[in-house]
């Protein structure tokens, strides 16, 4: 890989996990946006979405 000199005289160096980790995140987020829609419901609802709803209803 070659360094770049900025008008200063230092040497600019992109390290390789500059380029590896957002290329792995982008990865993995599209493999998850790719295999959402063939993953299966749930039973019943996350713990969460209960405890949402029951605020919900004790809320006037």
């Amino acid at each position: 890989m070659s360094a770049r000199v900025d008008r200063s005289g230092m040497e600019i160096r992109l390290r390789w996990w500059a380029l590896a980790l957002p290329a792995a995140a982008f990865g993995a987020l599209l493999l998850l946006l790719v295999a959402g829609p063939q993953a299966d419901a749930a039973e019943r609802p996350l713990p969460m979405t209960e405890l949402l709803d029951h605020v919900h209803t004790w809320l006037p």
